[in-house]
C-alpha cells in the first residue's frame, strides 16, 4: 500500500508532505516522491494530515458498552467505535469489581484479540480495587481491595494486565508495586490521599504512572505537598490527563503541559459506557450515571462544590474531541502534541514498535483533516474505517 500526498507528522519532526509505504503491516519507506509500484493499492491523501494512531490507555467504555460487560459483543462494539475515533490501540480498562467480574473481562479481552477485529487492544489497565475509600469517586466503594500482587498476578495468567492503578499510601502498596515491576507492570497512582512523602515512596519503589492526574488526589497546598505537586515535579513520572474540558481547566492543562513537558504528558479519555450516545440514565460498576450535556455524574451523590473528589462518573468524549482540545490550549505544534496522544504511552509501556511514522514500524495510522477529525484509521497496515 502507498498513501500518496499527505502531510506527514511524527513525534518531535514535520516531515512536509510526503508518502508513506505500507509492507506486510509495517511503514516500509516515508518520503517525497514515492511512485506506485504494479500492482500496488495506493491511496490519495492530499488534503489530509498523516499522524501515528492515537492510543488510549484508560478508557471504559463507548457505544451503551463497558469493558466489564465481558461480552463478546460489547468488546467488538468498542473496538469498532475507537476507529471512528483515530484510536488504533487502547488498554481495556476495567473498574473496582469483584475478582471473578474482573476475570471474565480478561477471558473477554482475550476472545476479541483472537476475532483480530477494530482497534488493537495492547493490554489490561486495572483501575481499581485497591484504592483509598474516601478518593473513591464513581469506583463501586463495595469492591475495594487493599493492594494485592496475588490478585494481579492470577489475572494477568488469563490476559496480559499492562497497568494497575493503585492509591500508593495504603498498606501493602510499596511491596505491590516492587512485585509488579518486578513481572514488568507498570503502576499508576490514583483515587488517593497521598501526601508528597508517600509519592516519593511509591516513585521510588517503582511507580512509573499518575491516574486522570489532579483527578481524584489531593490538590495542590503550598505548605503541605501533595501527589500533585510530587507529580509536576517528578521527571521519571507520567502523568495521564482528561482534557474534556469537564475533569481539568484550561489553565491547568497550561501548567501541567508546561511542567511536565511533552516527553510526560498523556491524554486519556476516561470515557464511560455513554461515549457516543445520547444524554441519559447509564451505569458504570453498578453505580447509577446521569449524563447530561456532555457531563456525567453519580446520580446518586449530590454535587458538593466544597467537596475534594466531584460526583463526576468518567468522561463522555471521543479521542479526537480531547485531542483538539489539548492542542488548542497548550499551543504545542502536532509534531510535539502527538506524543500525548500516543507516542508516550506506547513508551511508558515499554511498546516500541509502534507510535511512529518510520520505517520498520507497525502501520498504525490516522489521517486527520484540518479540524484533527479522523477520516481514515489504519491498523496494522489494513484501512479499517474510512469517512
Amino acid at each position: 500500500m502507498l498513501i500518496k500526498g499527505a502531510h506527514v507528522i511524527t513525534p518531535g519532526k514535520d516531515l512536509g508532505i510526503a508518502s508513506v509505504r505500507i509492507v506486510e503491516g509495517r511503514i516500509a519507506e516515508v518520503c517525497g516522491g514515492l511512485a506506485a509500484k504494479s500492482g500496488e493499492e495506493t491511496i490519495d491523501a492530499g488534503g489530509l494530515t498523516l499522524l501515528p494512531g492515537f492510543v488510549d490507555i484508560h478508557s471504559h467504555g463507548r457505544g451503551g458498552c463497558d469493558f466489564c460487560d465481558a461480552t463478546d459483543e460489547a468488546l467488538d462494539i468498542i473496538g469498532r467505535g475507537k476507529l471512528a475515533d483515530g484510536v488504533t490501540g487502547f488498554l481495556a480498562t476495567g473498574l473496582t469489581r469483584p475478582e471473578e467480574d474482573l476475570a471474565a473481562m480478561c477471558r473477554a479481552v482475550e476472545r476479541y484479540k483472537e476475532r483480530g477485529e477494530g482497534a488493537t487492544c495492547l493490554g489490561i489497565h486495572l483501575e481499581g480495587p485497591f484504592f483509598n475509600g474516601e478518593m473513591a469517586g464513581a469506583q463501586n466503594p463495595a469492591y475495594l481491595k487493599k493492594p494485592d500482587a496475588a490478585l494481579v498476578k492470577r489475572l494477568n495468567a488469563i490476559s496480559p494486565i499492562r497497568k494497575v492503578s493503585l492509591a500508593p499510601e495504603l498498606d501493602g502498596a510499596e511491596g505491590c508495586i516492587r512485585e509488579l515491576a518486578e513481572i514488568g507492570i507498570v503502576t499508576s497512582g490514583g483515587h488517593s490521599a497521598a501526601d508528597y512523602d508517600a509519592f516519593e515512596r511509591a516513585r521510588k519503589a517503582g511507580m512509573t504512572h499518575l491516574t486522570h492526574f489532579c483527578n481524584a488526589m489531593m490538590p495542590i497546598h503550598h505548605l503541605r505537598p501533595t501527589m500533585v505537586t510530587g507529580g509536576l515535579l517528578a521527571d521519571d513520572v507520567f502523568v495521564e490527563i482528561i482534557t474534556d474540558g469537564v475533569h481539568l481547566s484550561d489553565p491547568m492543562i497550561r501548567l501541567i503541559a508546561k511542567a511536565k513537558g511533552p516527553n510526560r504528558v498523556m491524554i486519556i479519555t476516561d470515557a464511560m459506557c455513554a461515549a457516543g450516545e445520547p444524554d441519559g440514565m447509564y451505569s458504570l460498576g453498578g453505580l447509577r450515571v446521569k449524563v447530561e450535556k456532555g457531563r456525567a455524574t453519580l446520580a446518586d451523590v449530590p454535587y458538593d462544590p466544597k467537596a475534594v473528589v466531584s460526583n463526576v462518573a468518567g468522561s463522555v468524549a471521543l479521542f479526537p474531541e480531547c485531542f483538539r482540545r489539548f492542542v488548542a490550549v497548550t499551543g504545542w505544534p502536532l509534531c510535539e502534541a502527538i506524543k500525548a496522544a500516543g507516542y508516550n504511552q506506547l513508551r511508558s509501556l515499554g511498546i516500541a514498535d509502534r507510535g511512529e511514522i518510520a520505517a520498520g514500524q507497525i502501520a498504525d495510522i490516522v489521517l486527520v483533516d484540518d479540524s484533527l477529525t479522523p477520516r481514515m484509521t489504519i491498523v496494522g497496515g489494513r484501512v479499517l474505517m474510512r469517512s
